[in-house]
């Protein structure tokens, strides 16, 4: 019997002011899905995210995310009176009140590892650059461990090295059971995560239309 959904849309439509941004958008992931959402900019990615981590409810349709769900946001959000280990500690007790603060440090530090900013960890947010303030977001947002990880552009302030770090984090979530939903701008990292055996989910229009090597056909709840 196959497994529950991890993320389901299923015909959600959501409006800003009376304009569409998403109209009758459907797709599912699984657990362990890596997929990567692409579009051109304003053409809804970041909506959708919103409305999978639960800030924002749909006009139209329903949704299915697994609980908890994280979100790595493009701007980082991090608390500025709290150092790299102290956001992602924090995040870490937040989404698990019976741990301890000594086990959620020490998941802090593994995570600012992943992200090669263990040497950071001391930093307040201002004494960050910005992509070193993303990789931060991105490592708070895994070490919670979240049954879905959703990251907004997590690569964009990112250099090569810094990308590929990330890159292969949310790869190695996506093996332990995570449903990782990224969206991004950038073909070359659509195309990147297919080759790593990930999925390329397009929006366009306000639909979702899932692309193969042998083109491109709309998404379906299942």
């Amino acid at each position: 019997m196959a497994a529950e959904p991890a993320v389901r849309f299923e015909d959600v439509s959501f409006s800003y002011d009376g304009m569409p941004v998403l109209k009758g958008a459907g797709f599912a992931l699984a657990p362990s899905d890596l997929a990567c959402l692409v579009g051109r900019s304003g053409s809804g990615k970041t909506t959708l995210l919103r409305l999978a981590h639960g800030q924002l409810r749909p006009n139209a349709g329903r949704l299915e995310v697994r609980r908890p769900a994280a979100m790595a946001f493009q701007d980082g959000r991090l608390l500025p009176s709290r150092t790299a280990i102290e956001n992602v500690a924090y995040a870490v007790r937040v989404a698990d009140l019976r741990l301890g603060s000594g086990e959620a440090v020490l998941r802090a530090r593994a995570a600012l590892r992943d992200v090669g900013l263990d040497d950071r960890a001391g930093a307040y947010p201002r004494q960050l650059s910005l992509g070193q303030r993303q990789r931060v977001a991105v490592a708070r947002a895994v070490a919670s461990r979240p049954a879905v990880l959703l990251a907004d552009e997590p690569t964009a302030s990112l250099d090569a090295p810094g990308a590929d770090a990330v890159l292969a984090l949310l790869r190695r979530l996506a093996r332990t059971g995570t449903a990782v939903l990224l969206a991004t701008c950038d073909r070359e990292l659509a195309e990147f995560g297919r080759r790593s055996g990930g999925r390329v989910l397009e929006l366009h229009g306000g639909e979702v239309i899932e692309e193969s090597h042998e083109g491109r056909s709309r998404c379906a709840a299942s």
